[in-house]
């Protein structure tokens, strides 16, 4: 049986240490990111004359500002192209909304009563995918537990401070996880009621797959679809990769630029935007499904993934489990998950990044 800990306190550094830590950390990824931006063409320029150019459709839907920018020598067909795709996501954002009316909350009525509910095939399929991740992750990524995001608050707001700390042992003594579904077609049934599923961080990634199968079924020569930081490429301006900012999850900064390439996609997990603060410590919403608590000493993860129809699934859903084990062990959890490109940025401001990260943020890649 799970029991319910606090996770522990992070080391503190003294002012002048955290002062070095930090001014090192900036330093090296100045220069990676001043390599990087050195072998591409910025993603903003546009080019001469009445060739292609960039056109930028921007929306709000998950929760966050969408762009949607689209190379063409068209602004008319950019424009409706963009709209096609702000058009799905509200599709999607209504259908995997975890407490506003829709299937996935249909879902979640479902089995608090324990009775299977009938799916289309598109949600059974995203949640099969999202319960093999689950798996691999050692649970780590957890998508059924919104119990304990409700509690804490993040299922609707900013968060809040200390909930029933009875509540939070109850849902994680229940032990909910994908793995006690049961699929037959698109009947979905669970052996847990305690199973509450939150696909926050999963649809995202979802939704950018979709946003490039629309605007490649278009022919669209290049696209960068971003939402809330998600991104995902399609094709190269002028055959060269699109330039997209790493952000410093401790100030209005870059920390590091990277060259997307076609079918690439980046995903980012932080503690800076959704988070409460408690007894002076920043507790995110990126929860450990062992403990009911959220994840301290990790400020944020990067994930790169290439290739593949689902490059912003794992973008988005394989950023999780190394944000919760943290600086010890993200590095295991990367050969576990077969993640070759992640960055990860302590909670004291260090950089920590797998070699083929490096050598795509130097350019030597």
């Amino acid at each position: 049986m799970n029991t319910l800990s606090d996770n522990a306190a992070p080391r503190r550094l003294s002012p002048a240490a955290a002062h070095s830590a930090d001014t090192g950390r900036r330093a090296a990824l100045r220069m990676l990111s001043a390599a990087a931006t050195a072998v591409a063409m910025p993603a903003g320029l546009a080019a001469c004359g009445g060739g292609p150019r960039n056109h930028h459709t921007r929306g709000h839907v998950f929760g966050t500002t969408v762009g949607i920018t689209i190379h063409d020598a068209s602004a008319q067909r950019a424009h409706e192209l963009g709209e096609a795709v702000l058009a799905e996501f509200d599709r999607l954002h209504h259908k995997f909304h975890a407490w506003q009316p829709g299937m996935l909350t249909e879902l979640n009525a479902s089995i608090a009563r324990g009775q299977p509910f009938h799916a289309d095939a598109e949600m059974a399929a995203l949640l099969q995918s999202a319960a093999l991740l689950a798996e691999r992750s050692e649970h780590l990524f957890n998508p059924a537990i919104g119990h304990l995001l409700r509690l804490w608050g993040f299922q609707g707001g900013a968060g809040r401070a200390s909930p029933d700390r009875a509540e939070l042992r109850h849902w994680v003594a229940a032990n909910p996880r994908l793995s006690d579904l049961r699929f037959n077609g698109g009947r979905i049934a669970s052996v847990n009621p305690a199973v509450r599923l939150d696909l926050g961080g999963y649809a995202k990634g979802y939704a950018l797959d979709r946003a490039g199968a629309i605007l490649r079924a278009a022919r669209v020569p290049a696209a960068l679809v971003n939402i809330g930081g998600n991104v995902l490429a399609i094709g190269q301006p002028g055959g060269m990769p699109w330039q997209v900012g790493i952000r410093d999850p401790r100030a209005a900064a870059t920390l590091a630029t990277i060259g997307l390439r076609d079918n690439e996609a980046i995903g980012t997990s932080g503690d800076y935007e959704r988070y409460v603060m408690e007894g002076g410590q920043r507790r995110p919403h990126i929860i450990d499904p062992r403990t009911g608590m959220p994840a301290l000493g990790t400020a944020s993860v990067t994930v790169l993934a290439s290739g593949g129809a689902d490059a912003g699934l794992r973008s988005d859903g394989n950023s999780k489990p190394l944000f919760i084990v943290g600086a010890a062990r993200w590095q295991s959890m990367a050969g576990r998950l077969a993640l070759p490109q992640a960055l990860l940025v302590e909670g004291e401001g260090g950089v920590a990044m797998t070699a083929a990260m490096r050598n795509r943020l130097s350019g030597r890649a």
